[in-house]
C-alpha cells in the first residue's frame, strides 16, 4: 500500500492518513502477526515449514502495525496544535508519539474501534501530562484547572462567578480564586490562540490502561454508527465542526446525530454505571 510521505514527527515517518476501510482492512493481519509471534515465543519445536509461514504472518503483522502507527501520526500534530502549541515544541511531540505507541502496544482490533478513534485518549493523555509538567503544576492543581476549565465549557453562555465555581468544584471561594488564576496563567503560555479548554480531563490514576470493554461495548450499541462521533465529541478529541466534516453533514445535523446518542445514553439501564465512569475521567 503506497502512501504520501508528509514529514517526520518523533523519529516516524507521517504517511497519509488510511480510510476506514484502508484501517480495517489492517486489523486481520495485525492479529495473525501476534498470533504467529505468540506461538513462536511459546512453541520450541516445530515443522520448519510451519515456522516458516509464522514467521511470514509475523513480519506481515509488524509491516501492517507499522503503517498504521505512521498513518495515524498526524494525529499528534492535531492534537498539540488544538493545545494552542505551535508544532515543533519537542516535548509535546515526544509525547504525543509515546501515547501513539502506547496505544498500539494496547489496542486490540477484534473490539472493532478505530485505531485512531482509540489512538487520541493515549495522545491527549501524553500531550496533558507533559503540559502540567511544563507549567510547573501539581496533580491536584492541573485536576482543579481541568475541572474548572470543563465547567466553563457547559456554561459557554453563562460568566461564572468565583461563589459558582467554589461550588462546582467543592473549595472555598479564595481556592476558586487560585484555580482561576492558575488557567488563565496556563492559557498565556501557549504560543497560540488555540482554546485550551478542549484538553481532556485525564488523569494519571488512569495509566494502567483505556475504557473498560464494558464502556466501549454499551456506547457502541446505544450510538450505533455514531459511536465515534459520540466519542469524539464527548472526550473533546475533534470539535463538532471537524466531526461533521468528517460525516459529509452540516454542524446541525451532527449536533442532533450526539444529542441522540447522549438521551440514549441517559435513558439506557447502564446510565448510573456509565456516569458514574464519566465523572471519574
Amino acid at each position: 500500500m503506497s502512501r504520501a510521505t508528509l514529514g517526520v514527527i518523533g523519529g516516524l515517518e507521517m504517511l497519509a492518513p488510511l480510510t476506514v476501510e484502508e484501517e480495517r482492512q489492517l486489523y486481520p493481519v495485525i492479529e495473525r502477526g501476534r498470533d504467529a509471534e505468540r506461538t513462536l515465543v511459546s512453541t520450541s519445536s516445530m515443522e520448519p515449514s510451519d515456522r516458516r509461514r509464522l514467521l511470514r504472518d509475523r513480519q506481515s503483522g509488524q509491516e501492517a502495525e507499522s503503517l498504521l502507527l505512521r498513518a495515524t501520526c498526524g494525529l499528534v500534530r492535531t492534537r498539540v496544535l488544538e493545545r494552542g502549541y505551535r508544532f515543533g515544541n519537542e516535548d509535546l511531540e515526544a509525547a504525543g508519539v509515546e501515547g501513539l505507541v502506547n496505544a498500539l502496544h494496547r489496542f486490540d482490533p477484534s473490539k472493532g474501534n478505530r485505531f485512531s478513534t482509540y489512538a487520541n485518549y493515549w495522545i491527549m493523555k501524553l500531550v496533558n501530562q507533559a503540559i502540567q509538567q511544563q507549567v510547573g503544576l501539581t496533580d491536584s492543581e492541573m485536576r482543579r484547572v481541568l475541572a474548572y476549565q470543563k465547567l466553563e465549557r457547559s456554561h459557554i453562555d453563562k460568566r461564572l462567578t468565583k461563589r459558582d465555581v467554589a461550588a462546582a468544584l467543592n473549595v472555598s471561594q479564595s481556592k476558586a480564586t487560585e484555580v482561576i488564576q492558575m488557567s488563565r496563567e496556563l492559557n498565556s503560555r501557549r504560543f497560540e490562540s488555540t482554546d485550551f479548554n478542549a484538553v481532556i480531563d485525564v488523569r494519571e490514576t488512569l495509566a494502567t490502561g483505556d475504557a473498560p470493554p464494558w464502556v466501549i461495548d454499551e456506547l457502541r450499541k446505544l450510538c450505533g454508527k455514531d459511536f465515534d462521533a459520540f466519542w469524539q465529541y464527548t472526550f473533546r478529541t475533534m470539535s463538532i465542526d471537524e466531526i461533521a466534516k468528517g460525516y459529509g453533514i452540516s454542524r446541525q445535523a451532527m449536533s442532533k446525530r450526539i444529542d441522540r446518542c447522549r438521551k440514549a445514553v441517559i435513558e439506557s439501564p447502564q446510565a448510573k454505571r456509565l456516569q458514574e465512569w464519566f465523572d471519574h475521567q
